[in-house]
């Protein structure tokens, strides 16, 4: 049976500048090119859940703007339900613009736009979608308030809920008590907790202190090295694939997505869908873009038959 997830969260056409490699501080180098294609960690996280075959619907809001068209048509031409995305007239559709090295290394940096301008009160409408979710995915791009208040519903239903808290920023306390996983990077994970990730006991610390906060799962994902995971049951590490990188763009929000369209809600299959996962993103980082890198179920099915 496929996971029904909800995804709350961001909306953003993304700039990327292709170059030769990062400026210094006050240097002004020449782009190589620029591609602009669909993006935001949300929208990235419901076409990567999507593609595996998760029934998806997102919430989120996009300005009254060419741009806004665009990313609720590449959601609807994902096959991901649209009706509580909201148009504002008051503020522009979320952008990115994205400076990707010939190593495929990336700095990004968000504006935040409409996502930013979502309040509580633009939920109250969603309390019977989210109701009927197996799993509520969000992160940080949009006001913690406004997760919180997501978060809650999904408690009182009993849906999972997964928080990618990206970009890192302090957590507000009440929200940890509704948060079932947290799926933080490794500089994410250091800055939320205050314990630098450098290796597998640093890591055993990170939980513990994710624990102390009140969240008891955690995964760490920590790029071409794999993904820590940490439940009350057990704890380990899942090693990544080995392929050559050209865009680490999207690969983040791949994991999250295609985890969350294998993840059982007790996380009783937690490293088979870390396996998974892994596959997925591993197939992103071998592409261009953000939205157009993702992959679907029979690719990742045809490349690791």
């Amino acid at each position: 049976m496929e996971n029904k997830v909800v995804v709350l969260g961001s909306l953003n056409v993304d700039t990327t500048f292709h170059i030769t490699q990062m400026p210094e501080p006050g240097e002004t180098i020449k782009a190589k090119s620029k591609t602009t294609s669909a993006g935001g960690k949300g929208a990235n996280q419901a076409v990567a859940a999507a593609r595996s075959g998760a029934d998806v619907s997102f919430i989120g809001q996009v300005g009254d703007d060419g741009n806004g068209e665009f990313m609720v048509n590449e959601l609807k031409e994902n096959n991901i339900h649209t009706d509580k995305v909201k148009i504002t007239e008051t503020v522009g559709t979320g952008s990115a613009v994205i400076l990707l090295d010939e190593k495929g290394q990336n700095s990004i940096m968000v504006y935040g736009g409409s996502n930013q301008s979502m309040t509580a009160d633009d939920l109250s409408d969603c309390e019977d979608l989210i109701a009927s979710a197996d799993i509520l995915i969000s992160q940080f791009e949009i006001s913690q308030a406004v997760i919180l208040a997501a978060f809650k519903m999904a408690k009182k239903h009993g849906v999972m809920t997964i928080l990618n808290p990206a970009p890192a920023e302090r957590l507000i306390d009440e929200l940890s008590n509704y948060v079932d996983l947290i799926v933080p990077n490794e500089t994410e994970s250091a800055k939320l907790t205050g314990i630098p990730v450098k290796n597998r006991e640093s890591m055993d610390l990170n939980a513990e202190k994710f624990k102390a906060f009140g969240i008891q799962n955690l995964i760490i994902t920590a790029g071409h090295h794999g993904a820590y995971f940490n439940t009350p049951e057990k704890n380990g590490f899942v090693p990544a694939f080995k392929v050559h990188a050209v865009d680490t763009t999207a690969a983040g929000d791949t994991f999250i997505g295609a985890l969350s369209f294998q993840l059982n809600s007790d996380l009783s299959n937690i490293e088979d869908a870390l396996v998974y996962a892994q596959k997925a993103s591993s197939l992103t980082v071998q592409r261009m873009g953000a939205l157009p890198s993702i992959p679907t179920a029979d690719q990742i099915q045809r490349q690791y038959e």
